[in-house]
């Protein structure tokens, strides 16, 4: 696994975005980053792992609300400074209840809801 860790570049924080979108639809479900220990762990598991730069620890998806993400295929561009990961998700990707976090579009200097909603974040992140 070291020859594929070390054509990733990471920024100065140690970090790299990951685009994630849907294995079968396509869809751009989020944009996470990821760091070292998160990559390896997402490579070894499948199963999708971020870092978060709120709360400042690694994080794997679904966690907490249980919409996993399993990492069917892993792609990285032509500078080695973005991933791309195609996942089967789990309900939703984002934390406010819409499968994906881009969920609103630009219209007439508007930004406009036009995404699905597939659960209620209040009874998922309970405080």
């Amino acid at each position: 696994m070291n020859h594929i860790l070390e054509q990733v570049k990471f920024d100065a924080n140690g970090l790299i975005p990951a685009i994630v979108q849907d294995y079968a639809s396509a869809e751009v479900l989020m944009m996470a980053w990821m760091n070292r220990e998160a990559l390896e762990k997402t490579l070894e598991e499948k199963r999708a792992c971020y870092w978060s730069r709120s709360r400042g620890k690694l994080w794997v998806k679904g966690e907490t609300s249980g919409h996993v993400q399993v990492v069917r295929c892993m792609r990285i561009d032509c500078d080695g400074d973005t991933l791309l990961l195609q996942v089967d998700q789990t309900a939703g990707a984002c934390h406010t209840g819409y499968r994906s976090c881009f969920y609103r579009r630009a219209e007439n200097k508007h930004w406009v809801e036009d995404g699905v909603k597939v659960f209620d974040s209040s009874a998922v992140y309970k405080k």
